[in-house]
């Protein structure tokens, strides 16, 4: 089976692409802007007529989309992900391979939804920001196309390779930077999201179950379990040793903060704030003050736009794929840690 893969130098691309290699029946072309690729092209800028003549010369029979960017304002959001994903469409509506797409979407498409509950691709999307909205755009182009072809929404992808500037890549880090300057407190914001978290490997054998199978239309890739951030929090640090206290910075208004971990740290005159950043505190005081002379910092929010909670219900992917999550969220956690731990 010949498979292009688009999008093979990104976080999940890189994943996707070693699980298309390990299977001998695959014959992969990896296509992106990278010189790491096999071919190089922009699908934000290049014309869907030369992808056209590409897919006629090279003939696959699956193409899997996983370019894409998380970052920028909504001009470039709409560039990367919805204007490429039209770029695909249209060269392999043009080309004369019959290929079979498999897009790699988001959970973010869905924007917030009901705590407690779980979200089934029927749901309607209402997405909370620019990036959902490209995301979104994306897929409709893909369901609207009359290609065969299947989305995948991947909720909140954790494990090896996790961006640090993702929410979990940035409490590895502060985590790393606390221990590494022996501080005994760490604040940290943000952590009453939850979210369905899901380890980048699984994801890559949904593609794979997705890329071999008939599916059609738009299938839920997660756990099927919502982890609150606080808790995934106190996993890290029980997986790194850290034997500080972690302080939540947004307990709800009235209640008091909760500590996370070791209920007294040692207080070594600095703090850790939720992106690492380490700030001098020469009077010392403990990172749960919250009196009008010494305030607490404003919390990051979760930055996915989906407000408090998410939870995929994941049985058409087991039903119409076959596919069950695997890899523990701890173990996706440990894989986290040490590569930040390896970081100088």
């Amino acid at each position: 089976m010949r498979v292009l893969l688009i999008g093979s130098n990104g976080y999940l691309g890189r994943f996707v692409a070693d699980r298309l290699l390990a299977d001998p029946a695959v014959q992969l072309t990896a296509l992106g802007r990278g010189d790491d690729a096999d071919v190089r092209f922009d699908l934000a800028t290049g014309s869907p007529g030369a992808l056209t003549r590409f897919l006629d010369a090279v003939h696959p029979g699956v193409v899997v989309n996983c370019a894409g960017t998380t970052r920028g304002g909504a001009r470039e959001l709409t560039r990367h992900n919805t204007v490429a994903v039209a770029t695909v469409c249209e060269a392999l509506r043009r080309s004369g391979c019959g290929a079979r797409l498999v897009q790699v979407g988001c959970s973010a498409e869905y924007g917030p939804s009901q705590p407690g509950s779980s979200t089934a691709e029927d749901a309607v999307p209402r997405p909370g920001g620019p990036y959902g909205v490209s995301k979104l755009a994306a897929t409709e182009l893909v369901l609207g196309s009359g290609l065969d072809a299947v989305v995948l929404r991947v909720f909140s992808p954790a494990g090896p390779g996790t961006p640090a500037g993702s929410p979990l890549g940035r409490l590895a880090e502060a985590m790393r930077r606390a221990m590494q300057s022996g501080d005994g407190e760490l604040r940290l914001g943000g952590l009453g999201a939850q979210r369905d978290f899901i380890d980048v490997r699984d994801v890559a054998r949904a593609v794979h179950a997705a890329s071999l199978s008939a599916a059609q239309g738009v299938i839920n890739i997660g756990s099927g379990r919502a982890v609150r951030l606080r808790d995934a929090a106190a996993t890290l640090a029980r997986v790194a040793g850290y034997g500080g206290a972690l302080h939540e910075l947004d307990a709800p208004p009235g209640a008091l903060r909760p500590t996370i971990g070791h209920p007294r740290g040692e207080v070594l005159g600095h703090r850790a704030d939720a992106l690492g950043h380490h700030r001098p505190d020469p009077l010392g005081h403990r990172g749960d003050r919250t009196d009008g002379e010494h305030p607490a910092p404003v919390a990051y929010p979760y930055p996915d736009g989906c407000g408090s909670w998410q939870q995929a219900d994941v049985r058409t992917a087991r039903d119409r794929l076959g596919w069950r999550p695997r890899i523990a969220l701890e173990e996706s956690l440990a894989d986290i840690w040490m590569e930040a731990a390896c970081r100088i």
